[in-house]
């Protein structure tokens, strides 16, 4: 699992960025990708100044896809009750918790050894 995490930080470092194709042109085009589709889009005819198409080749390996780079399994939580679930996983908070209610996750999660993302108060 360890090397796997090291062979796909070496894939992503050599994998280039996916744009959508004239997104830095036009404010109304999202950067996210978008296959070109058009006619004469050069991009689509793969002409190398144009940039990569996405490919299955840039995939990271499928044991560690979606894995923190900590290697653990990433769990959002809302509240204590989503704690249960995130056995053997690392959790990040919600952006939507308050200080009361993450000081309490924080204490169970700690008491719990599990690793959070993104920790406010002191410890970890």
């Amino acid at each position: 699992m360890d090397r796997l995490l090291r062979v796909r930080a070496r894939q992503k470092a050599k994998k280039p960025e996916f744009r959508r194709h004239d997104s830095h042109k036009k404010a109304r085009l999202d950067e996210s990708w978008r296959r070109p589709r058009g006619l004469h889009n050069k991009l689509r005819q793969q002409v190398r100044a144009k940039g990569r198409l996405v490919r299955p080749g840039f995939g990271s390996p499928r044991a560690v896809r979606g894995l923190h780079p900590s290697g653990f399994r990433e769990v959002l939580v809302r509240c204590i009750d989503d704690l249960k679930k995130a056995e053997g996983c690392a959790i990040r908070i919600a952006r939507t918790v308050g200080m009361r209610k993450r000081e309490k996750i924080e204490a169970m999660a700690r008491e719990m050894n599990l690793k959070i993302l993104n920790p406010k108060t002191g410890g970890e």
